[in-house]
């Protein structure tokens, strides 16, 4: 006999609840521009995962009368499997000389490095560590932090700003996947002159371009008013 899971009784509405891209091609297009600084955040795929509440533990525990699962990257924008990731032409954008400054989520890591390789980027270091001040449950630990990683391609973009930028940030997290804004602060201390982008952005900042389904969105609708 198979055992009922959350997700069987509920797999039709996560369909629906799936957030999914309108455009006609996979992505909108690159700005006609090169940076020296890069700063992405990609919608890593979860293939479907979904975080559920307690009632999901057993089969005699399930509320059929509520929703079970509570959360799913896919309810909150269309996510990407590596190999979609990897044909973004980012490498067109890029400078001779340009840093890539790259979230990953942890079991995403491998992914990262090998979509950075994809986007002609060769892996430096760990750039930053985020502190949630919270922590979700893992497989194995509890997971509490969150890195951003940096990969170059071609030399350090020069001039160089502030040499005495800290790895750790310690900030709350607030909505889902939003990632703390003191990490471009501290990229634009590093980098004070430099032209900048953030690709899958959410909203717009002084002094950076911003690229991605979102922000492409807010634009088409303030056109459109």
């Amino acid at each position: 006999m198979n055992k009922t899971t959350g997700y069987s009784i509920y797999k039709e509405d996560a369909k629906k609840r799936a957030k999914q891209n309108t455009l006609a091609e996979l992505y909108p297009s690159l700005p006609n521009k090169k940076y020296d600084i890069i700063y992405a955040d990609p919608p890593w795929d979860y293939n479907g995962k979904l975080q559920f509440d307690k009632t999901s533990k057993s089969v005699d525990k399930i509320d059929l009368s509520r929703k079970i699962f509570i959360s799913s990257a896919s309810f909150k924008y269309p996510t990407l499997k590596l190999e979609e990731l990897k044909k973004l032409k980012l490498q067109e954008i890029a400078k001779d000389d340009c840093l890539l400054f790259m979230w990953t989520s942890n079991p995403h890591l491998a992914q990262a490095i090998e979509l950075a390789e994809a986007w002609e980027f060769e892996y430096r270091t760990v750039a930053f560590v985020w502190d949630k001040m919270n922590h979700n449950p893992g497989q194995y630990t509890l997971s509490n932090c969150e890195l951003c990683l940096v990969f170059k391609k071609g030399k350090i973009p020069t001039p160089r700003g502030a040499r005495n930028i800290q790895q750790l940030v310690r900030s709350k997290r607030n909505g889902h996947s939003e990632k703390p804004i003191e990490v471009m602060q501290r990229i634009e201390k590093m980098f004070p002159t430099q032209d900048k982008i953030e690709l899958f952005a959410r909203k717009k900042y002084d002094g950076w371009d911003v690229w991605g389904l979102d922000v492409f969105n807010e634009d088409k609708q303030l056109r459109l008013k």
